[in-house]
Parts: C-alpha cells; sequence; structure tokens
C-alpha cells in the first residue's frame, strides 16, 4: 500500500512542472521576464538574429524536458510500491541537492543571473526538504 502524501507531492510537482514547462516552451521571454526583471530578459536574449534562434531553441527544448518530467511524474504518482516511493524520493532528494551545488559552483558567476543564486539554491533546499519530510513520515508510518 502506497502512501496518499507521495501521491500528492508528486502531483503538485507534476503541475507545477507541466505549467513551468509549456510556458517556457511558448513564452520564454515573458517568464524570464517575470523571474528575472525585463532587463535582464532581453540580454538573455541574445545580440544577433543567430544567438537568439539559438537561445529560443534552447529554451523550448528545455520547456519540453520539464513538460516530460511533468508527465513521468504523474505516471509516478499512481505507484502503490512502498519500496519505489523511498527509492523515488531519496532520487529526488539527491537530485535537489546536486541542482543546489550547480547553481553554488556555476550558476552564481553568471553575470546576469549572478544576483537570484541564492535565492535558487533555497527553493532547491525547500523542494529537497519536502521529499525528506515525506520520506520521514513514511519511516514514521512503516515502523508505528
Amino acid at each position: 500500500m502506497g502512501s496518499s502524501g507521495f501521491f500528492s507531492i508528486c502531483m503538485i510537482y507534476s503541475i507545477v512542472a507541466l505549467s513551468c514547462g509549456t510556458l517556457m516552451m511558448f513564452y520564454s521571454h515573458e517568464v524570464f521576464a517575470f523571474s528575472h526583471g525585463n532587463e535582464t530578459a532581453i540580454k538573455l536574449l541574445g545580440s544577433t538574429p543567430h544567438d537568439q534562434l539559438l537561445i529560443q531553441t534552447s529554451d523550448s527544448f528545455s520547456g519540453l524536458l520539464l513538460f516530460a518530467v511533468g508527465i513521468l511524474l504523474f505516471m509516478v504518482a499512481f505507484v502503490k510500491d512502498r519500496d519505489f516511493q523511498s527509492f523515488f524520493a531519496k532520487g529526488c532528494v539527491l537530485l535537489h541537492i546536486a541542482m543546489a551545488v550547480w547553481r553554488i559552483y556555476f550558476e552564481r558567476k553568471l553575470e546576469e543571473l549572478g544576483r537570484d543564486w541564492l535565492r535558487l539554491v533555497l527553493g532547491d533546499f525547500i523542494l529537497a526538504l519536502s521529499w525528506v519530510l515525506f520520506l520521514v513520515y513514511s519511516w514514521r508510518e512503516k515502523y508505528d
């Protein structure tokens, strides 16, 4: 028997990933303007038409990947096996921590995105914490 907490976390993350992926594919400039400000968004678009096309293509593929992750999370939400849920949650914790480490060592060095790295790292740790809390809750549920 699986946990309803796992289903809830996966569904919330799935909805967010599907929404953000769709926005990145079709409205990347607006997303950048909302998240980083209009001035930074204009700089992130590129300076030449070739650069703009490459960046737009890259953003679309990133959005498509995020959309695929959302579909994967939707499918995983219905798995009832506790061992798989625990394994998946541990993998998500490692993924969020790896993302935070990447932001600390690389993204903060980028001129345009360097001011946002601390906020994003905090968000990565909060996302990892949600999975840790699920693991603690499922561990408590298993041994009570």
